[in-house]
């Protein structure tokens, strides 16, 4: 029952920072795609404006539910997603040396991407249920922390480091948001550094080596430390209002790797300088500070921890994304929101969107 109806309640705000990132990402994708002669420019673009195009039909989707049925769903939502996690180690395409993608007819579906939405709503259901004053204690923890290592190891094993840390900083923070007791945290960060030396013996010798990179990238310049540097030069280079659409020098030679998907802020921030790339934060901080809005008005515990989750999403995908092109962050190919070359990832990101307004059109639940 509503005090109004929901479709009052449109957030036409948040829509329109959302389609404003969108079309600065399609035009920064197509300057990336079109300035390699090597890269076949067309396909890449109009994809790319079909994912978004199917993305917002997924956000509209989202939207016409109330988000409660989430809540009384999230148990199928996380299992869905890890059988389609387990399918991926078994049917999926090898692409790159990692099998992440899912191949359905003539497009490719990667399942971890829809996994972050699926690990938000189940950890959501629970803390609604379990959150409370004094905070929550080792016991109360482990059923969440289960429900996080099921589909942080799958992923691992594909391998995806990337996306694997991204869970694990979401659940983190919706773990914070929610509460912990003070004996119950430092439990937990003496076994996050003791478990350290185990996670690196698990590592592959490429993820290890690009840790090694992150602190230390002059010390291959030619090898495992070129991205980086590289995305450096391009950044440096646009100084303070770039070098001009489709212009940039970085880009059109090649020297920038993987300009469309991992290091696309490069890009931007190489043809429009400091102010374009202060411009797109901006937009994309106003992304994270509508989100947290949302949950701060919503009545309902369940729907303000989905908002806090999906918030996080957004900001922990731009935090790693756009300190890894700068150096800040090992390389671990997290795509930037919106903005990156992908269709799981476009469409993943308008879901969420898609949630954050659905709560905000129905944060005034009054039973």
């Amino acid at each position: 029952m509503f005090d109004r109806r929901p479709e009052q309640y449109f957030d036409w705000g948040l829509l329109a920072v959302t389609l404003l990132v969108a079309t600065i990402g399609f035009l920064t994708l197509y300057s990336a795609v079109s300035a390699g002669a090597t890269t076949p420019a067309k396909a890449f673009y109009i994809k790319q404006l079909i994912w978004y195009l199917v993305g917002l039909v997924c956000m509209v989707i989202t939207i016409l539910f109330n988000y409660k049925m989430m809540d009384r769903h999230a148990n199928v939502i996380y299992v869905v997603c890890i059988v389609l996690l387990i399918c991926v180690l078994f049917f999926g395409k090898y692409v790159g040396g990692s099998r992440r993608w899912l191949a359905l007819g003539p497009i490719s579906l990667q399942p971890s991407e829809m996994v972050k939405v699926g690990v938000i709503i189940i950890l959501a259901r629970y803390y609604a249920k379990s959150a409370s004053t004094s905070g929550l204690t080792i016991r109360e923890l482990c059923k969440p922390v289960i429900m996080i290592m099921i589909p942080f190891a799958l992923i691992v094993k594909q391998p995806d480091l990337g996306t694997a840390m991204l869970i694990v900083l979401i659940a983190g923070s919706m773990t914070m948001f929610v509460k912990i007791q003070r004996r119950s945290l430092i439990y937990i960060m003496i076994s996050g550094l003791i478990s350290v030396p185990l996670v690196w013996s698990f590592l592959k010798g490429y993820q290890k080596q690009r840790i090694l990179t992150f602190l230390n990238p002059d010390s291959d310049p030619l090898g495992t430390g070129y991205h980086i540097i590289q995305s450096k030069i391009a950044i440096g280079s646009g100084m303070l209002t770039g070098k001009g659409y489709l212009k940039g020098t970085q880009n059109a030679l090649s020297f920038l790797p993987e300009q469309h998907t991992d290091f696309i802020f490069s890009v931007l921030a190489e043809e429009w300088g400091f102010i374009g790339a202060i411009a797109l934060l901006v937009l994309l901080m106003i992304l994270v500070a509508w989100g947290l809005n949302v949950a701060h008005s919503c009545r309902d515990p369940f729907g303000t921890i989905l908002s806090v989750g999906v918030t996080a999403t957004i900001f922990w995908q731009v935090f790693v994304n756009i300190g890894m092109t700068m150096g800040l962050m090992p390389v671990v190919g997290v795509p930037l929101p919106l903005v990156s070359y992908g269709g799981s990832s476009v469409i993943t990101s308008m879901i969420c969107i898609g949630i954050l307004m659905n709560v905000s059109m129905r944060r005034f639940t009054i039973d």
